[in-house]
């Protein structure tokens, strides 16, 4: 049964797997490894507490299985829960020195909450364990070395004010080029970030009570904000620095559009000037960044010219081979649908003649896979699969269309089927939607300054889908190597905000916010969409007198000083 179960799990039949180590268990109650494979079901799945149920159940047999803490603790790593996560990691490497997974996670989380001198060592052990000849790097030898140079980086400037300097212009063009890339260190003439500056404190543990009244309250605001931003789907575990860290994001935009509105300027990069949309993004892209200093988000039109030209892939499996990505499940006959109108706008302009028998051999279809023999069978040029373009229609020039994603389905006579959807990020697609956005800021700005003068119920409506449109070119863009989903939503949110409006109601079940917007037939589709469940209502009052989280948190060591607090108890109190 265990078997059965773990072949389920790496297939993406979550609940099959989840079944069949429950029967595993009604065979064998002490079985730890089925608890630790239930335990890892139910984390992929998105269930943090049954999760926890199992590997605790698990550990309960074994204390000591060095596979259950190294679970665990990444588990907890991306709930949020850092300081319970590097619990489990120590434990590891107690037992197991040499596991390298442990020791990479413990060097992140370490990071990620400002202790760089214990982060550093830990990667330092990475990077020390070199593959032998012949052998495979692990996923965590490659990623070590970026992230050590990207760690010195954020510590030399802990106390810089925010406002002084720029990630994406700072680092270097080919080191961000292969880290967003996840390629092997390999750059040439490459210099090292400076060691660590001993003047440079680590960051200090504050307590919740240490921060004033009215900057608890903005921290709960964030808290409760951050967690309307959360996917309701299979495959996403709730992860609550992130929702903190976002829900401030959102709260800082709505602050900055608001002071852009009543005709202030901003001070970005040491410079002071009217914001430009970038810098409305940028405020949720800082935030997104340091809630996990993993991934790269880096904006992909600021990489070196030679990639640019080649283009950067945003790449999704929805299946390969007998593999299913829990994620995509909703849009799956969605983008069916797409793919059968085209075939049928094709044959009608190419094939008139054969178009009816075409459209009922379609319509017996019902899964993906079923596409490629009626491709074959109806085009001979489709021999071994096909693509399909989306089109995103322009508001700016009426019947002007860009490239939205590719949807590519490729296949053997066996069924190996291969079904993914990817985003080209090219140079010149870049500038189309760039021109795009950049037209529809114009008008918000100028639409937000009548509106913040005026009290007329039209003009919000007006400015909220201005900024709903705004934000389905951005997801159409990609613009980002990382977190371009979040930080757009965050965007939104904070920007309704501004224009008076709150969101009240959470991504119903299944939904992805960026799929809904890149499977849109055009922006006000997508706006009717997100307003549909979004349940806007006038903003309460007390926004107004929230602190300015621009100044309430200055700098890189205050941004994770304010994610690493533990709220808890005072929020729970406030809701």
């Amino acid at each position: 049964m265990l078997y059965k179960g773990l072949t389920f799990f790496h297939r993406g039949l979550l609940k099959e797997a989840i079944e069949s180590f429950k029967e595993a268990l009604k065979q064998k109650v002490d079985f730890i490894d089925a608890y630790k494979s239930l335990g890892q079901a139910y984390r992929e799945l998105g269930n943090f507490e049954a999760a926890t149920e199992s590997f605790q159940k698990a550990l309960l047999l074994n204390q000591n299985h060095v596979q259950t803490l190294q679970l665990r603790g990444m588990m907890l790593y991306h709930h949020g829960s850092l300081q319970e996560a590097l619990k489990n990691f120590k434990r590891c490497l107690q037992l197991e020195p040499y596991n390298e997974v442990c020791q990479y996670m413990k060097g992140l989380s370490h990071v990620a909450m400002g202790q760089f001198y214990e982060g550093i060592k830990a990667q330092t052990k990475v990077m020390l364990n070199d593959p032998l000849p012949g052998q495979k790097a692990s996923p965590e030898y490659l990623k070590v070395k970026y992230l050590r140079e990207y760690s010195r980086y954020l510590h030399a400037h802990l106390d810089t004010p925010l406002t002084e300097y720029n990630i994406d212009a700072d680092l270097p063009g080919s080191f961000k080029d292969h880290w967003a890339k996840n390629l092997p260190f390999l750059i040439e003439d490459y210099e090292e970030q400076p060691g660590l500056q001993p003047h440079i404190k680590d960051v200090l543990h504050q307590n919740f009570e240490s921060y004033k009244p009215e900057v608890q309250e903005l921290i709960c605001v964030a808290d409760r904000l951050g967690s309307l931003m959360q996917y309701e789907t299979p495959g996403f575990l709730p992860n609550k620095r992130i929702h903190r860290a976002m829900g401030l994001a959102a709260l800082e935009v709505m602050q900055a559009v608001q002071r852009t509105w009543t005709s202030s300027k901003v001070r970005m990069n040491g410079k002071t000037r009217l914001m430009q949309w970038r810098d409305m993004f940028d405020i949720a892209v800082k935030w997104r960044r340091i809630a996990d200093p993993d991934q790269p988000v880096l904006w992909l039109d600021q990489m070196p010219a030679r990639s640019l030209s080649r283009g950067f892939n945003n790449h999704v499996n929805l299946i390969r081979g007998q593999v299913i990505n829990m994620r995509y499940l909703e849009y799956f006959e969605k983008i069916l649908h797409f793919i059968k109108d085209r075939i049928l706008v094709y044959h009608g302009a190419n094939n008139p003649k054969g178009l009816l028998e075409v459209r009922e051999a379609l319509e017996k279809v019902h899964k993906v896979e079923d596409l490629l023999p009626i491709m074959k069978q109806f085009n001979t040029k489709t021999k071994d699969g096909f693509t399909v373009n989306t089109k995103v229609p322009s508001l700016k020039d009426q019947g002007k269309e860009y490239d939205g994603f590719t949807i590519t389905i490729t296949g053997d006579k066996v069924g190996n089927i291969l079904f993914s959807v990817e985003t080209q990020t090219t140079e010149e697609r870049t500038q189309l939607y760039h021109a795009e956005i950049d037209a529809l800021y114009k008008d918000l700005t100028a639409k937000g300054k009548v509106l913040i003068l005026s009290s007329e119920f039209g003009e919000t409506d007006a400015v909220g889908n201005l900024i709903l449109s705004l934000v389905y070119y951005f997801y159409n863009l990609m613009p980002l190597s990382r977190g371009s989903s979040v930080i757009a939503y965050s965007v939104i949110v904070g920007a309704l905000m501004a224009s008076g409006k709150e969101v009240a109601g959470k991504i119903p079940k299944g939904k992805l916010v960026d799929f809904e917007a890149m499977t849109a037939p055009g922006s006000e589709a997508f706006s009717k969409i997100a307003k549909s469940w979004m349940n806007l209502k006038s903003i309460s009052p007390s926004y107004k007198t929230l602190p300015s989280v621009s100044e309430t948190f200055p700098t890189l060591r205050s941004m994770i000083e304010v994610l690493n607090t533990d709220s808890s108890p005072r929020c729970l109190k406030k809701l």
